[in-house]
């Protein structure tokens, strides 16, 4: 049974989150990616709450009932748009500050919050490392093994591609998490748990806004415009932070080298999860909370 679902409302959504553990308690906020939902925390979120901490997992914009408070405001899915929730979030929720862990848009959502305001951040968990895009780097191709991987993104930027989602959104994203999960045995009984949160008026929207707007085929929310500017210049993240990275992952598996620390000044670890895929708490709870609890309790 689904924990019960709590509202928030911030300047521009109605921000749907379940809780677990006290509201006195030291907060932590799980953040979801595409196409995934808060069930990917089934195993995490209860664990933390029994410790005492202020768990958080909201549904992202464009997903299950959050909603946007104005049929006016642009569904965009920018990766500003989602730090900009998650700090709206926090200010609604009157927490000051927070552990972060996010993977995929939710992991975007909490570097990007970590790099440029970090006295909101006690730590970060972040699946595949440094999660900022380099939207003006966008229009440089890469190797061929790696853009064969994201046909998706591709199929996205066409019209095509907004008929495909919309038809067939529960088949698609299907679709997705096998081929990104290769490895992952239970993930064909998991993926019915998610899949009603893509019913979401505002999902193809939001979704199709998001893959266009990194390549730079679409504009973003004026009102953003500085947030974005801001991480042209991919600031670095200085919180502890723990990058968790699949091993399995379809989407692109960690390379030896991790490439990434140069963008983190702070206390920062790697781990490689063998047998692992993109969708990393969901398929490494243990690990994932050991990470959050390493980091806590350090």
């Amino acid at each position: 049974m689904s924990p019960l679902i709590n509202y928030a409302v911030t300047p521009q959504l109605t921000v749907a989150y379940e809780q677990h553990g006290p509201t006195s308690g030291e907060a932590v906020i799980l953040l979801h990616g595409f196409p995934y939902s808060p069930r990917g925390y089934d195993a995490i979120a209860p664990a933390l709450g029994a410790k005492g901490y202020r768990v958080i997992v909201p549904y992202l914009r464009g997903y299950g009932p959050t909603r946007f408070n104005s049929p006016e405001t642009q569904r965009s899915g920018q990766q500003a748009a989602l730090a900009q929730d998650l700090l709206e979030l926090m200010d609604a929720l009157t927490i000051e500050k927070a552990a972060l862990c996010g993977y995929d848009w939710g992991g975007r959502a909490a570097c990007i919050v970590a790099a440029l305001w970090p006295e909101r951040v006690r730590c970060l968990v972040t699946g595949d490392g440094y999660n900022l895009q380099d939207i003006p780097g966008s229009i440089r191709p890469r190797a061929p093994e790696t853009e064969h991987r994201l046909w998706y993104q591709f199929y996205f930027h066409t019209p095509r591609g907004v008929e495909g989602l919309t038809a067939q959104r529960r088949a698609l994203c299907e679709l997705l998490w096998t081929l990104w999960s290769p490895t992952w045995a239970e993930g064909p009984a998991r993926y019915p748990l998610s899949a009603p949160a893509f019913d979401n008026p505002d999902f193809v929207d939001v979704v199709i806004h998001s893959y266009r707007h990194r390549f730079m085929y679409v504009a973003g929310d004026p009102v953003l415009e500085s947030m974005e500017e801001a991480l042209t210049r991919q600031p670095p993240i200085s919180v502890p932070t723990i990058s968790l990275c699949g091993a399995d992952d379809g989407v692109g598996p960690p390379p030896e080298i991790d490439d990434d620390i140069e963008h983190f000044t702070g206390r920062y670890e790697r781990r490689v999860l063998a047998g692992v895929g993109h969708n990393i708490p969901e398929e490494a709870p243990e690990a994932t909370l050991k990470a959050l609890l390493d980091l806590l309790e350090r």
